[in-house]
């Protein structure tokens, strides 16, 4: 009796999850607890050297802006980058999305620090959807022309930080708070 039971106990936890699935649901809810999780301050960005940390950043390579627009990466040398490549499909980076934009709000204004948040989804509408819905003013680019040998990486999210010497001063593939005092600090070191 008691596997009968059991076997219902799974199937519907199963059920659930299958619901949760196919619903698409799964993405912004587990995007939504590990984004809670990054609050409470467990995660934090590494700023150690990684392996390819002040390396030169290769300005080779252009992005397509929300509006349709294409940007040249060389156009940014001289400035600080705050580099992140990510996709709606991705919980992680849907969990530290909110931290970024709180991030963003601090250094909106600075003419010397710019944000590349660039979206890998096939579609870009669902990107500029999602920023939309969630009213995150932070701006968002495309991977569209690919992506240079300084961004590529193994999994997302990833985050760059190259400083105004066009050096990759961090490196990090994984999510993180980056809306951290220590982690602003260390950006405001880079110019």
């Amino acid at each position: 009796m008691n596997w009968k039971k059991e076997f219902k106990s799974w199937g519907l936890i199963l059920s659930i999850f299958a619901f949760l699935y196919f619903t698409g649901l799964i993405t912004p809810i587990m995007g939504g607890i590990q984004s809670v999780l990054l609050s409470t301050g467990l995660i934090k960005p590494k700023i150690t050297l990684e392996d390819r940390t002040y390396q030169d950043f290769n300005y080779e390579g252009l992005l397509t802006d929300s509006s349709g627009n294409i940007m040249s990466l060389d156009q940014l040398e001289g400035k600080v980058l705050f580099i992140n490549i990510w996709a709606t499909w991705c919980p992680p980076c849907r969990a530290e999305m909110p931290h970024i934009a709180s991030l963003y709000e601090k250094f909106e204004d600075s003419q010397d620090i710019v944000f590349l948040l660039i979206a890998t989804d096939q579609n870009f509408e669902k990107s500029k959807s999602l920023v939309k819905d969630k009213g995150w003013r932070f701006p968002i680019y495309h991977a569209s022309h690919g992506l240079n040998s300084s961004l590529h990486s193994q999994s997302i999210p990833t985050t760059l930080v190259v400083n105004s010497k066009g050096k990759i001063s961090f490196y990090q593939e994984g999510m993180s708070n980056f809306d951290t005092q220590e982690f602003i600090d260390f950006l405001q070191k880079q110019m």
